[in-house]
This record gives structure tokens, sequence and C-alpha cells, in this order.
């Protein structure tokens, strides 16, 4: 058996048994699937966090290093949050290491279906990538991200989030991208979650992907988490770990 359908026997028993934790607080981290959920009017989260991966084949593959990666999100109203997302960023080629802010986003996040007693929500995000970061790390051009984010509540302790997105950078076709997160609570504070993603880059070509993590309710406005993930049908993996803070103001 290769390398490659190892990690896709190893994703698919994953994805049977593990899950994500419908906490006190939801969160848009670890995982790649953004929540169905606001943070609420007059309301502050904090999801700041460590990424490490490397993507490609020796010798020429490339190793990044997120320290630290941060989103913000602001409650303006019950149903539409503003987001900001920076990072540190250190890329290491084969023969030179780069490091700066990267490119910084902006957003919203605009909840479109909530209803009592219903166990589906819909929300809408986009955000407007600005070319701010230097020369080695921008995308050198004005981009869009925009996700539909789909979540389901199965029982009282099993979850199921999905997202479909399109992603403009400025430049060619732009890529089309997917999420499938299944969570299940462990108790009042531990949740484990598994989830296969990808994205459909230039309408040309696919690229599978997937990530399982934990997560740790620390208080009710506290929470962290840890995460892994790799690629199913190219070179990539990453390590992550990080902390979500929400603030009532």
């Amino acid at each position: 058996m290769s390398r490659t359908e190892i990690r896709i026997v190893v994703a698919f028993l994953l994805f049977l048994f593990v899950g994500q934790i419908e906490a006190q607080i939801v969160t848009d981290r670890p995982d790649q699937t953004e929540s169905s959920s606001t943070v609420g009017k007059r309301n502050l989260q904090i999801e700041a966090g460590l990424l490490i991966g490397s993507e490609g084949e020796e010798p020429i593959s490339t190793r990044q290093i997120l320290a630290p990666t941060t989103l913000l999100r602001l409650g303006i109203t019950k149903g539409i949050e503003l987001r900001f997302m920076g990072q540190l960023e250190s890329l290491k080629m084969p023969d030179q290491v780069f490091w700066g802010i990267s490119d910084i986003e902006f957003g919203a996040k605009f909840q479109l279906y909530q209803k009592e007693g219903s166990r589906s929500e819909v929300a809408f995000l986009t955000h407007l990538l600005l070319p701010t970061g230097p020369a080695e790390l921008t995308n050198d051009a004005f981009g869009t991200i925009n996700k539909l984010a789909v979540s389901h509540v199965i029982n009282d302790y099993m979850s199921l989030g999905y997202n479909l997105g399109y992603n403009y950078l400025g430049a060619d076709k732009g890529d089309l991208t997917y999420s499938l997160a299944l969570g299940v609570g462990l108790g009042e504070k531990v949740g484990i979650y598994a989830e296969p993603y990808g994205e459909y880059v230039n309408l040309d070509n696919f690229l599978h992907n997937f990530n399982a993590g934990l997560t740790y309710l620390i208080e009710e406005n506290l929470q962290l988490d840890v995460s892994f993930g790799l690629g199913l049908n190219h070179r990539m993996n990453y390590f992550s770990a990080g902390c979500s803070w929400k603030i009532e103001y």
C-alpha cells in the first residue's frame, strides 16, 4: 500500500470516529470550516494560535511558521460580526528565509438563517485580502475570500458543519473551496473533530486534505485547541495550537 493510500485510510477511519465539540464558545478555529454562528452583539472574540507546516517535495519543499496568527471577531448586531485577520509569517525556502507580517484581511460574517427550535443554521462570510505584506509574502493583488457556512445539530453531542466557497486572488480563474467537519463533544469541556477539506485550484486541479484536532474549554469564555493536517493527494502537513477568548463589553 502506498503512502497516499495509507493516508486516505487513516483519514477515513478518523473521520468515522472523531468530531468537534459544540461548546459554550463557538470558534472558527482550529478547523478549516467556518462556523455558521456570529459572536453576538457587544462581544469581541480573539482567536490566536501557532502553526508549523511544510509543503512540496524535497529538495524544493517550503516550511512555514505562523506565530501568531490572529483573528478578531467583533459583534455589532445579533447576526452580524466584523472580522480582522493578520499573522506574522516565516517562510523557509531551500536556500533562503523570509519573514514579516503577511497580507491582512478585513471582512464580515452575516447570519442568514437562525431560528429557535431549528437544528440548522446558515451564514455567509466574506473577506477582502489586502496586499500589505513584504514582496516575498504578499499575494501582490487585492483578493476576496467567500464562504457559505451551514451547520446541523445531529443530537446532544454531535454536529455537522460544512462550507462551500470561492476565492479570487486577483489573477486567473480563482479557486472553489469545500470543507466538511463532523464533531462530537466528550463531556462538557473536551471535544474532538475530523474534517476533509480542499480546493479546486484555478478551476483546474483538485487538492484534497484532511485534518483533526481537539478542543478544551477552560472557562465558559476561554478555550484551547490543538490540531494537525495533511495532504491526501499532495505533500503537505501542519501542526497547530491556539487559544480563543470571548469578551463581553
